[in-house]
């Protein structure tokens, strides 16, 4: 007979754990209106993802425990509607913390009770990963019924390799369920679905992928939950970047399994990355209750994108900006900045820091006699700017936001307490070169009904210039980007030692150069604000390297 299972690819908060009950229990009922018989929640939707160091809290496992227990309770209203809730769970034999002896787990609820209970086999622990700090690893598979299909559970990692899921199959499973909370990266949602489309052909299984969508610190969860079919199609793909409750209709023939469902298109990558880059600006602003935010639009490029993608975020009202011309500053650069600010309809207010440059100049100048100036009075400038940022913050409660690229972030090409000073890092994963390419993409398209082309032209055309100086340009003192950022790219996302970078055709120089820069900057990007992951490899998390090191790759 045929019956629908239902998706809810929602955007839960981490350590709201009453409000993601209610969510769960709105989804159910949703579900339940719309005839599913089984609704699938991601991977710890109840905790929300990644709880961290919460859950060594027994206060917080205790919390997890009693809305679980209260999400079962509220299934007795949808009689014949089984929910699979993601939750930490304590082992036995944990002490009353839980520490050591905890499980991540999803339960199976239906008609007021739990079902059964599955804990995760593989914790990974490698990029943003740190499951096995946390979390043990369970050992018995899980198949439950629903309309007389017999439904094997996995969670996110278990997918990953081939034994979770042919032990669900030996043990009588006609179809896998995964739920998950996997980070989104460039690439990431097609190779999900291929390392998917493995484990249906392994086990000749179809398979149900529920995803987590939203943004929690430095990493973003795009959903696109989607379904495959026994040979490895899909069968449905829910949009990317947004709330959705999926619904698919499931047949079963004799043995055959067939799902019948919506499939959405993959985004294009340009369109994808700004999807993660709004998304991750909206839910770090909005989950942690900034009234708005802030930023110094300087007529450069990486400015104007920061902005670009605050507007489609948060809206004109809620985003602010600051003009602080210095001595250096060309007029083209005020003239754009006031031309974007227009374009997009935010407040733009100008604070010359000439005064307060020379002040600082005048009160040095007995301690820099014989001195000539140097980097020490650019950074003057980008501190001044910094220090009046962070005081409009803190007078009106809004977030500043940072603009440095993570080709300045890898090289150090930016200034503590200067243009680092802030609260989130926009683009601190998108390299320079991507930064023109998305101001292009952004220019031609509209995605979020903002305005179309907020970016001025000449803002996209003209050499990169940090104007700390006269005729400063980003080339004065780093390569081309389109060297800087291959082997950026080849050495910190890839680990390519500098000899295969060298035998790749770069010039040993440059490769020297970038890679003692990525090493002695270090203590930088140690104090830099946290900002959206978009690659496989960011300086979050997933970079941790000694600031005291003397080894070179």
């Amino acid at each position: 007979m045929p019956f629908v299972i239902s998706i809810a690819q929602l955007n839960f908060v981490v350590g709201d754990v009453p409000g993601n009950a209610q969510r769960i229990i709105g989804a159910a009922r949703e579900a339940h209106a719309a005839g599913a018989r089984l609704l699938l929640t991601p991977e710890l939707a109840l905790c929300g993802y990644a709880a961290e160091d919460l859950y060594l809290r027994p206060a917080f496992l205790a919390a997890c425990e009693q809305a679980l227990a209260e999400v079962a309770q509220a299934t007795a209203q949808w009689p014949g509607l089984a929910v699979v809730v993601g939750h930490p769970q304590r082992a036995m034999g944990a002490n009353a913390g839980g520490h050591g002896r905890v499980h991540n787990a999803a339960s199976v609820l239906r008609g007021g009770r739990v079902e059964c209970t599955y804990a995760k086999q593989e914790l990974p622990n490698y990029e943003v990963f740190d499951e096995q700090r946390y979390f043990v690893r369970g050992q018995d598979t899980c198949v439950f019924e629903v309309e007389g299909v017999r439904m094997g559970l996995l969670i996110c990692e278990d997918a990953w390799f081939p034994g979770p899921a042919r032990r669900a199959a030996d043990a009588g499973a006609q179809m896998l369920l995964t739920i998950n909370a996997s980070p989104y990266h460039m690439g990431k949602a097609r190779e999900r679905e291929e390392v998917m489309r493995e484990r249906v052909r392994e086990t000749g299984l179809p398979l149900f992928y529920a995803h987590l969508v939203g943004g929690q610190d430095e990493v973003v969860f795009e959903g696109r939950s989607f379904a495959l079919q026994a040979d490895g199609a899909v069968a449905l793909r829910a949009p990317g970047f947004k709330e959705n409750m999926a619904l698919a209709l499931v047949q079963q023939a004799q043995t055959a399994i067939k799902i019948e469902a919506k499939v959405l298109p993959h985004d294009d990558a340009d369109a994808e990355l700004w999807h993660a880059l709004v998304l991750g600006v909206r839910d770090y602003v909005g989950k942690n209750g900034f009234p708005g935010v802030l930023l110094g639009l300087s007529g450069g490029i990486d400015s104007a994108l920061v902005l670009a993608v605050a507007v489609d975020a948060l809206g004109a009202d809620k985003v602010r900006t600051v003009m602080m011309p210095s001595p250096y500053t060309a007029d083209i650069s005020w003239i754009d900045a006031r031309d974007m600010a227009a374009r997009v309809g935010v407040r733009y207010d100008e604070i010359a820091i000439a005064p307060q440059f020379e002040a600082f100049k005048a009160a040095l100048a007995p301690l820099f006699v014989g001195r000539s100036e140097d980097t020490t009075e650019e950074n003057l400038q980008a501190r001044i700017r910094g220090t009046l940022l962070m005081a409009l913050s803190n007078k009106f409660g809004a977030v500043v936001l940072t603009t440095g690229n993570k080709s300045e972030m890898a090289t150090g090409y930016c200034t503590l307490y200067g243009d680092m000073a802030g609260g989130f890092a926009v683009i601190k994963d998108v390299l320079k070169t991507r930064v023109f390419a998305l101001a292009r993409w952004r220019n031609a398209h509209d995605p979020y009904g903002t305005g179309a082309d907020p970016i001025p032209e000449r803002i996209i055309t003209r050499p990169p210039s940090a104007e700390l100086r006269e005729d400063q340009k980003d080339q004065d003192s780093l390569p081309p980007y389109e060297v800087l950022d291959a082997i950026i790219e080849r050495y910190m996302e890839n680990d390519a030692p500098i000899e295969d970078i060298v035998r790749a055709g770069f010039d040993r120089a440059d490769v020297e150069r970038v890679t003692r820069l990525i090493k002695i900057n270090e203590y930088k990007r140690r104090q830099a604000a946290v900002g959206v992951r978009v690659t496989r490899r960011s300086f979050g998390k997933d970079w941790r390297y000694p600031i005291t090191n003397r080894f070179r790759a």
